[in-house]
């Protein structure tokens, strides 16, 4: 588990503790301390290393006798992380390359199917979740003209802080200044990040939210995945409370690799605002708050049916993990994951190459293992919608 410490990653590994399929769990962080606090809240099985995955060796020894490696550094290492899976000879999959480094992830596709071995881009939550629920809802589906994937978030927590990061801030920011890359008739036309403004209804206990365009990589596997289909418009929009701050702070260059000089020297913008939103203890859910927010994810496909024209909704609803003092999205991210990893070494994945989760991962059994941890999915018609549910009432998913 790389990057095992990091606010999705300690998901993954207390959720593949229990699970009970694997004899040992490596924790493995650039912050040994990060690292060590995971392992112990998990359980005997996991073990804590510190690793710097921009060095070979170090990689190396983390990777050696693994039966798989569940990636969760900033997306603009994957590469490393795969080279490091192939000379070990270890599975592979991450939780996404926003867009532009999935594609880059995808030209390997030859080198590890020679190997004789998987690597899936994106399967954690947005991606990963959103994949398979579209894929299998179009299925069924003679003809899918669009795919419009809209995700929304809710804060009901008590007493928690205006401003909290439970994603990595890095990828967060490039999100919101990136242009957003839209399917349209066989082409990716660009957009302005944060375009596209729409109110949406995300049904309970989301509700109606604003949601924009931004980059993503659900667009960047979608097309080519479901062209049987006849797909020619995908997109993706998302929205809740704080994305207007986060599309400031992006705007000022806080996310920028750029040195900015300053009396004290050449500062890295990004690497200021992480340590200081460390500092500021804004990464992660603080001790002394209880965790209640809520996301829903609600995928849009317009086709045909049997002949005639249909509308469907592959709608996800993730829930707050309070015992494990995990948000919606750390939790859904993480136990994405997780699953992955247990249908590679149980053999329920069989693919091998660089294969997006639509193309990879069976529909059944992940949105079972899905609904044994507290997430509902729903493809309706022809499944019945998600019951309305009151979140203050009911919160935190069950394995």
């Amino acid at each position: 588990m790389l990057g095992g410490g990091g606010l999705t990653g300690r998901c993954s590994v207390r959720d593949l503790a229990r699970g009970g399929k694997f004899d040992r769990i490596r924790v493995a962080d650039l912050d040994i301390g990060l690292a060590e606090a995971a392992a112990k809240a998990a359980g005997p099985t996991a073990e804590a290393m510190r690793v710097d995955v921009r060095d070979t060796a170090s990689l190396g020894h983390v990777l050696a006798g693994a039966d798989v490696c569940v990636n969760a550094v900033q997306y603009t290492f994957n590469l490393e992380v795969m080279a490091g899976c192939l000379a070990a000879n270890v599975p592979y999959l991450d939780f996404g390359g926003l867009f532009h480094m999935t594609r880059r992830q995808l030209e390997w596709h030859d080198r590890f199917r020679a190997a004789d071995l998987i690597a899936i881009p994106g399967l954690g939550q947005v991606p990963g979740v959103s994949n398979v629920l579209a894929a299998e809802a179009a299925r069924t589906m003679d003809r899918v003209d669009s795919i419009v994937i809209r995700d929304g978030w809710r804060d009901f927590t008590e007493n928690g802080p205006e401003l909290l990061f439970t994603w990595s801030p890095g990828t967060f920011l490039d999100e919101m200044v990136l242009e957003a890359q839209v399917w349209e008739n066989g082409v990716y036309r660009p957009y302005p990040a944060m375009s596209g403004a729409e109110e949406y209804d995300f049904g309970s206990p989301v509700g109606r939210t604003r949601v924009y365009r931004t980059l993503h990589s659900e667009p960047a596997t979608l097309p080519q995945s479901l062209a049987g289909k006849g797909v020619r418009h995908v997109e993706w929009k998302e929205g809740g409370p704080g994305i207007d701050v986060l599309r400031t702070m992006a705007l000022l260059g806080l996310a920028s690799d750029r040195p900015v000089e300053t009396k004290g020297g050449p500062v890295v913008p990004r690497e200021f605002t992480l340590a200081l939103l460390k500092r500021e203890k804004l990464l992660g859910v603080p001790p002394n708050v209880v965790p209640n927010d809520w996301e829903v994810l609600d995928i849009e496909l317009a086709g045909l049916v049997g002949g005639r024209p249909e509308v469907r909704h592959a709608v996800g609803r993730f829930p707050p993990r309070p015992e494990w003092h995990l948000s919606a999205t750390e939790y859904a991210v993480g136990v994405g994951g997780a699953i992955g990893a247990e249908m590679i070494v149980g053999g329920e994945i069989s693919e091998r190459g660089v294969v997006p989760p639509e193309r990879c991962v069976p529909a059944a059994p992940f949105r079972a293992a899905l609904a044994g941890r507290g997430i509902e999915t729903a493809i309706s018609p022809p499944e019945p919608p998600l019951r309305p549910i009151d979140p203050r009432a009911k919160s935190g998913g069950n394995r």
